[in-house]
């Protein structure tokens, strides 16, 4: 076991630091972001079936057009950005209100995702849903009993 050495200076959460980082780095689908706190950041769930790998992030008040999906080498971003400006006028005043919201995941692919295939991508109800499909060789082979001599 190894110490992680840490300065806690001008830190508020003194525990966010690249040790705890890299700690974290062994999950294939774990990147920095994780971490990160000036931010909107979407909970993400990710699902591992026979074919494919199903990722969810809650995103609600955003639209189709805001997201930006990629995949450049074994990296899947996505990105969502959103604002809103509104204003009323009456005859005693005028309110003016506006908002921003994005966000930026970036996530490090398996070697089991076949990046070349179509990725499906839908959005509904504030949860957007990406389908990456496994390459053939990966996919699960039924379970084989072995017997013991």
């Amino acid at each position: 076991m190894t110490l992680v050495k840490f300065n806690n200076r001008n830190r508020l959460f003194p525990w966010n630091n690249g040790g705890l980082r890299s700690l974290l780095n062994y999950d294939p689908f774990i990147n920095d972001d994780l971490l990160e706190d000036d931010s909107f950041m979407p909970a993400m769930n990710v699902k591992e079936h026979d074919k494919d790998f199903e990722i969810e992030f809650a995103a609600p008040g955003f639209s189709k057009k805001d997201f930006d999906v990629s995949i450049e080498g074994d990296m899947l971003h996505v990105c969502g950005e959103k604002s809103m400006e509104k204003e009323e006028k009456d005859d005693d005043y005028t309110r003016k209100e506006f908002s921003y919201n994005s966000f930026k995941r970036s996530l490090k692919l398996p070697e089991t995702v076949n990046a070349d295939k179509k990725v499906k991508a839908s959005y509904n109800d504030g949860i957007l849903k990406l389908n990456l499909l496994k390459k053939e060789e990966s996919k699960t082979m039924p379970k084989k009993k072995i017997e013991i001599l």
